[in-house]
């Protein structure tokens, strides 16, 4: 069974209007920046938040190291000890504790501009999507996440592919949502229990339309994998994540907005980078080589 510990505003305090839900499986190394971070948003006056630390499985001073932040007066903070080293379950765990009327789903390795939280609370308030759909046929659900930026990596390759990446249509004008996506309680109502699949965060992306998605200019920073074995093994698991939504949740797929890019368009972003062409390309060869092959359907990649 989970045992939750309060920490920061106690919990006779108003309900809060978001929720911020950190998976964390041995994230000791993080969970102190990532709090950090968030525990400086500037909120509404008024608005009120809870942060639940779901650590699940952890060997390391992941749920001490995080008790031990001071919350702010609007922000509560909360520790939720789990056995297992499960993330869909964590999710499970933590949904159930959220009493936000907005959920924003947290890597515990990211870190969220000031103005981020504020913006997402903003942005899936029903009250303001009222406003916007009272004359169509349109739901209250939302989904929503900030502009992502990369972290400095230390290896080359990295920092190389990265840079690529990052120039992709879906990752400029997308909604991608890899380490941070946020939907309130509407849009969470469209499942019951996170299923047991890879791509969680895919799959809450694709539960909503694009005009459902919403992309925020605020910015969160998040870290990508290491090294050409960390990258490859994650991009073998994004693509098994992806296969694996395309036979259970085949009908997700019509809200897919990512298109495959053009010949033209690539060949223009080979002549803005090659480096960054070139370890983007080595990558993608390896993913479908025998190299750096795990056994495992779950690769953290660090």
């Amino acid at each position: 069974m989970p045992t939750a510990t309060p920490t920061g505003t106690p919990t006779a305090a108003p309900l809060p209007q978001v929720s911020v839900l950190i998976p964390a499986h041995n994230e000791a190394s993080y969970i102190a920046g990532c709090l950090g971070a968030l525990f400086a948003s500037v909120l509404p006056a008024g608005m009120r938040g809870e942060v639940l630390i779901l650590a699940n499985g952890c060997t390391d001073a992941t749920a001490r190291i995080a008790a031990a932040q001071a919350a702010p007066p609007q922000w509560q903070l909360r520790i939720i000890e789990l056995p297992e080293g499960n993330k869909l379950k964590a999710l499970n765990a933590g949904d159930a504790e959220a009493r936000g009327g907005v959920l924003v789903y947290l890597d515990a390795d990211v870190t969220v501009d000031p103005a981020l939280i504020g913006q997402i609370t903003a942005a899936l308030d029903p009250a303001q999507i009222q406003a916007q759909i009272r004359a169509q046929a349109h739901t209250l659900a939302r989904y929503a996440s900030g502009t992502p930026q990369l972290t400095t990596a230390q290896s080359a390759l990295t920092r190389a592919y990265g840079r690529f990446w990052m120039r992709l249509p879906f990752v400029q004008t997308g909604t991608p949502g890899f380490g941070l996506f946020a939907m309130n309680r509407a849009g969470r109502a469209r499942w019951q229990d996170w299923p047991d699949i890879i791509a969680d965060d895919t799959f809450a992306r694709l539960s909503f339309a694009a005009h459902e998605r919403i992309k925020l200019p605020a910015r969160y920073a998040w870290p990508m994998v290491e090294g050409l074995r960390n990258l490859t093994r994650v991009r073998r698991r994004q693509n098994a994540g992806v296969a694996e939504l395309q036979v259970k949740y085949p009908q997700l797929l019509a809200n897919d907005d990512k298109a495959p890019l053009p010949m033209g368009q690539l060949f223009g972003l080979l002549l803005q980078d090659p480096i960054g062409f070139a370890a983007y390309a080595l990558v993608s060869l390896t993913v479908k080589s025998p190299l750096f092959r795990s056994r495992q359907r779950w690769t953290r990649g660090r």
